[in-house]
């Protein structure tokens, strides 16, 4: 039934609406707002940046754990409810679509979220571990080549679809239209960091040593 469906993607998209660097990094030490900080972004790696590896810690382990808990809500109610969508590889690829889009803009945070690039290699990571590992393998080379997150992490969302693609093109002919949406969406979040690309003046990755 189109209910359970509903439910199961406002539940994900709830789920990435909790934005763990804005909740630690206003209750850590400081209190400040991750996006008055440094790039402005409320991820990973500006927390990394601005609060130092324990806080940046905990946020990939909050931002991580709630894709995989998406999808885990959304593999229980496939299995147990009637969805009126049949491929559950689909299904599990829109759950992942919209717990990103609470994290990209999260209704707990006045809509101003992060990039999404840690959630949606979370989801992956159970949609299909292959898609997952090949993400984090074209972001590590990367950023060892160039040592600038946002590099990699752009590389890594223009390689999702292919990665979609190539692993998922016999079990849903779908997938890799909601991969495609989802990867132009991760790039327009990354718009400033890419002008900061063209004219040369990304920083590469420091961590702040407080």
């Amino acid at each position: 039934m189109f209910f359970y469906f509903a439910t199961a993607m406002m539940i994900s998209y709830l789920l990435g609406s909790l934005s763990f660097s804005i909740i630690i990094s206003k209750n850590f030490n400081q209190k400040k707002d991750i996006r008055s900080l440094g790039s402005n972004n409320a991820g990973f790696s500006n927390m990394l940046r601005s609060f130092g590896f324990l806080p940046a810690l905990f946020t990939f382990i909050g931002d991580f754990s709630k894709g995989v808990l998406a999808i885990c809500i959304s593999n229980f109610m496939f299995e147990n409810f009637n969805i009126f969508i049949k491929n559950k590889m689909f299904f599990l690829l829109l759950s992942c679509f919209f717990c990103c889009l609470g994290h990209m803009w999260p209704c707990f945070f006045k809509f101003n979220g992060g990039k999404a690039i840690l959630t949606t290699w979370a989801c992956n990571f159970l949609i299909d571990f292959k898609i997952s590992l090949g993400l984090i393998i074209i972001f590590l080379i990367i950023l060892i080549l160039s040592k600038i997150i946002s590099l990699s992490s752009i590389c890594a969302a223009v390689a999702y679809p292919i990665l979609v693609f190539i692993f998922e093109k016999n079990t849903c002919k779908y997938a890799f239209l909601v991969a495609l949406i989802l990867s132009i969406l991760i790039i327009f979040k990354h718009r400033t960091n890419i002008k900061r690309l063209i004219r040369n003046e990304e920083k590469s990755i420091k961590i702040c040593k407080k």
